[in-house]
């Protein structure tokens, strides 16, 4: 472990991102250039304590784990995430496993697409990246730990507000989508170990889970309209369209509404009460 390096790697790399880049607001008296650590330790589910130690060239080797997950905080693409694994001391991750870094290129969309919620979603479900319009839409994503932050695992096990207000046939069919998603992903990454460490999980403290597993079916994510029960604009039905990034395996999810509907007027007074807050 090179100790001196990877702290200089690290703080290198917290300073080129800003705020809206990881879907947090800049703030009015924001005066560190780049991510604060703390930030940083919320993004990656540390204490603040460890991002410090770390930034300082002290403390104990990091876990793969935890290289992994500071990776993803910091929006690192592949060349120097390997870095940061090395520099811990790790080999890097092989592939056949699922990509949970975005591409600047996909981040430089969310910051265009500043009008409506946008996601980006691993193979798996994992929210990697999302605008403060989203996280004005379905709650504060950054608050959820980690490797909770997933919609599939919210939607079984969780408490998120997406999806709270579907009817019973539309709920049934989400379902059989999220469980069917994972077990196309798990047909294309097996050795993925966080993958299956989420499946156990689910199949066992989930019982309508296990039961959608079980019938083996496959499935993506599609184009559809969600309910969502705001709450403090009630239940808002929103068109949520599909992109799909082939060379990442991730998708992009953004929600609109038609012209002129009571939708768009939601949307509308969600830029303005919602960002306030986000």
């Amino acid at each position: 472990m090179n100790r001196a390096e990877l702290a200089a790697v690290l703080r290198t790399a917290r300073s080129r991102l800003r705020p809206q880049d990881v879907g947090l607001s800049t703030g009015p008296r924001r005066q560190v250039r780049g991510l604060r650590r703390e930030e940083v330790a919320m993004l990656a589910g540390l204490s603040v304590d460890y991002v410090v130690r770390l930034e300082q060239g002290r403390g104990p080797r990091p876990s793969s784990q935890v290289v992994a997950a500071l990776a993803q905080a910091l929006r690192l693409d592949d060349d120097d995430r390997d870095l940061v694994f090395r520099l811990a001391g790790h080999e890097p991750p092989q592939s056949g496993r699922i990509q949970m870094v975005v591409r600047p290129s996909v981040l430089r969309l969310l910051d265009r697409m500043s009008d409506l919620p946008v996601l980006v979603l691993s193979a798996k479900g994992d929210v990697l990246a999302w605008n403060p319009l989203a996280a004005a839409l379905q709650g504060d994503m950054s608050a959820w730990p980690r490797h909770r932050r997933n919609l599939i695992w919210q939607r079984f096990l969780g408490s998120s507000r997406c999806q709270a207000a579907l009817s019973a046939s539309d709920d049934d069919a989400a379902a059989r989508a999220s469980v069917g998603t994972l077990r196309a992903a798990q047909a294309r990454y097996p050795q993925d170990p966080d993958l299956t460490r989420m499946i156990d999980e689910l199949r066992l403290r989930s019982k309508p889970f296990d039961e959608l597993w079980q019938e083996g079916r496959s499935a993506a994510w599609r184009s559809a309209a969600k309910s969502i029960n705001h709450p403090a604009l009630g239940t808002i039905t929103l068109d949520c369209d599909t992109l799909l990034l082939p060379d990442d395996n991730q998708t992009v999810l953004m929600y609109s509404a038609e012209p002129g509907s009571s939708e768009a007027a939601a949307l509308d007074l969600l830029r303005v009460t919602g960002l306030q807050r986000f």
